[in-house]
C-alpha cells in the first residue's frame, strides 16, 4: 500500500504560514481605511507638504518683490560707511617738499627698508625726521598718517607713494608718518610725481569698515633710532 505523501505545511501538528501569506495579511491590515496609524501618517505627510509649498511660494514672492523694488532692504553698510568715513573730501595743493616733515617706519620683515625710503625722500628735499621700525596689521602698500593740520603735507607725500592709503590720527602738528607695509615696491619716479591739486586717497577704507580693525588705524612705532641702525 502506497504511503501518503507528507504535508509540508504541517509541522508537529501545526500549520506553517508561508511568507506570501504573512505579507498578504500585513498589507491587508495597512490598507484598511480604519487603520489609525496609517491615517495619522497620511495627515502628517500632507501637512509637511503643504508647509513646504507655502515656504517656497513665500520665498519666490519676496525675491520678486526685492528685484522689482517693492521691498527695500536697509542699507546698513552704506549708513555705517557714512558714519565712520574718515577720508577727507577737501582738495589740496601739492606742497613743496622742503616744507613737509615726514617720519618713515618699516613694518615689513625687509631690513633697511625704512632707511632706503627715507634717503629717497630726503633726495627729493622732504624734511626727514624719525626713521625706524614699527608694527601694523595693515595690509597694503603703505599708510600715510597725519593729523588734521598735516593733511596737505600728507597729500604731497602720498603722491610720491602710489597705492598708499591715508589715515588720520589725533596729532596736532603737521608732521606726516609713512608706514611702509608688505606690498610696497618703490616710490614713484620723481619726474612722474603728479603735482596737480587733488584729494587724499583712502582705497582701503571699505575694508577697514568691514573687518575687525580699528578706524582710524594707529600704528605702534618703536622709538626713533640712529640713521645707521634704522630699519
Amino acid at each position: 500500500m502506497a504511503r501518503k505523501p507528507r504535508d509540508l505545511k504541517i509541522l508537529h501538528g501545526h500549520r506553517v504560514i508561508s511568507g506570501s501569506e504573512l505579507r498578504a495579511t500585513f498589507v491587508e491590515q495597512e490598507d484598511t481605511a480604519d487603520n489609525p496609524v496609517r491615517l495619522r501618517r497620511r495627515i502628517l505627510h500632507g501637512v509637511v507638504l503643504l508647509m513646504l509649498v507655502g515656504m517656497i511660494a513665500a520665498a519666490i514672492f519676496v525675491a520678486l518683490a526685492i528685484m522689482n523694488g517693492q521691498i527695500k532692504l536697509p542699507a546698513t553698510a552704506e549708513r555705517s560707511k557714512a558714519a565712520v568715513s574718515l577720508c577727507p573730501k577737501a582738495t589740496y595743493d601739492y606742497m613743496p617738499p622742503g616744507k613737509v616733515h615726514v617720519n618713515i617706519y618699516n613694518s615689513t620683515s625687509r631690513p633697511g627698508l625704512a632707511r632706503t625710503v627715507a634717503d629717497q625722500l630726503a633726495a627729493r628735499k622732504f624734511l626727514v625726521g624719525a626713521v625706524g621700525n614699527t608694527t601694523s596689521s595693515y595690509r597694503g602698500v603703505a599708510l600715510i598718517v597725519s593729523g588734521a593740520a598735516g593733511q596737505s603735507a600728507a597729500f604731497s607725500v602720498q603722491r610720491n607713494v602710489p597705492g598708499s592709503d591715508y589715515v588720520q590720527d589725533g596729532r596736532t602738528d603737521p608732521s606726516v608718518d609713512v608706514i611702509v607695509t608688505g606690498d610696497f615696491k618703490a616710490l614713484a619716479k620723481p619726474e612722474l610725481v603728479d603735482q596737480t591739486p587733488g584729494q587724499l586717497s583712502c582705497p582701503r577704507e571699505d575694508r577697514r569698515i568691514v573687518d575687525d580693525s580699528t578706524v582710524p588705524i594707529t600704528p605702534t612705532a618703536t622709538p626713533a633710532v640712529s640713521p645707521t641702525a634704522a630699519g
